[in-house]
């Protein structure tokens, strides 16, 4: 049941992003589910603080490619952070197997 629930909180970046790990972290007193509720909130949290200095750069571009690549580079680091949640989860559940 632990590390169902712990992949859970990965997972649930596809319907919950941030809801479930809150509640998990919240509902659930296991030290094992918290630690990994904690860090799947944090992974979810970071494409939010990357978007900040990404919103900076494109209103004090001078050219529209710079926009395009800052775009692009957040796409990036958002595509990164999506595949890690993914790894985690399963890697999660195989350890609890």
């Amino acid at each position: 049941m632990k590390g169902l629930l712990s992949s859970l909180c990965y997972f649930s970046i596809f319907f919950a992003p941030f809801l479930l790990p809150i509640i998990v972290l919240i509902a659930v007193r296991d030290e094992y589910v918290q630690g990994h509720a904690k860090k799947a909130i944090l992974s979810h949290l970071f494409p939010i603080i990357a978007a900040i200095p990404l919103f900076y750069f494109i209103a004090t571009a001078n050219h529209a490619g710079s926009v395009v690549g800052f775009v692009l580079l957040f796409v990036v680091v958002y595509l990164g952070v999506f595949v890690y949640n993914i790894y985690k989860g399963i890697m999660t559940l195989r350890e609890a197997a």
